[in-house]
């Protein structure tokens, strides 16, 4: 029961907490892996493995975009989802204190502060997309409606093509 008391983040327990449905799946890794390789480990699709990336508008505020681990995000799609005039990546060492959550580990759920969140449109063609639980070395499995019910998620076309 302790082990499993240490492997809860913000995440697994905003979603027990609203009895959502999910599936987590562990893994050890010494360090950060790119989301490409946490799909191989995993024995997993590319495309149903979604990384979350937090940005910074042109006006201030802070998007969370959520986006296949093999595909990049297009600065200039992404902007106009958000009503931006333009959108840049937070530094690596910004994140922990601005989401609570480190790099290669962050989850669009349970972040310090509420973000508007985007994901790309393409996780509505799989029944359960999988994104990071809060840590790295942590995966969860979730319906994007079901994500949508604790995020407040907006579907838009992110990548690069």
């Amino acid at each position: 029961m302790a082990k499993d008391r240490e492997k809860k983040t913000n995440a697994l327990r905003e979603l027990d907490a609203a009895g959502l449905p999910y599936r987590s799946r562990f893994f050890d890794t010494p360090e950060a892996l790119s989301g490409v390789e946490v799909a191989q480990r995993l024995g997993l699709d590319a495309d149903r493995v979604f990384k979350t990336l937090v940005t910074l508008g042109k006006s201030g505020q802070h998007l969370v975009f959520m986006i296949p681990v093999a595909c990049e995000l297009d600065l200039k799609k992404a902007a106009a989802a958000a009503g931006e005039k333009a959108v840049a990546m937070v530094k690596s060492k910004e994140l922990l204190p601005l989401t609570g959550y480190v790099h290669g580990g962050c989850s669009p759920i349970g972040m310090k502060k509420a973000f508007p969140t985007f994901l790309d449109e393409t996780a509505w063609l799989y029944d359960t997309i999988y994104f990071s639980g809060g840590r790295i070395g942590c995966q969860l499995e979730m319906a994007p409606d079901d994500l949508g019910a604790i995020v407040a998620v907006k579907a838009a076309d992110l990548t690069a093509v």
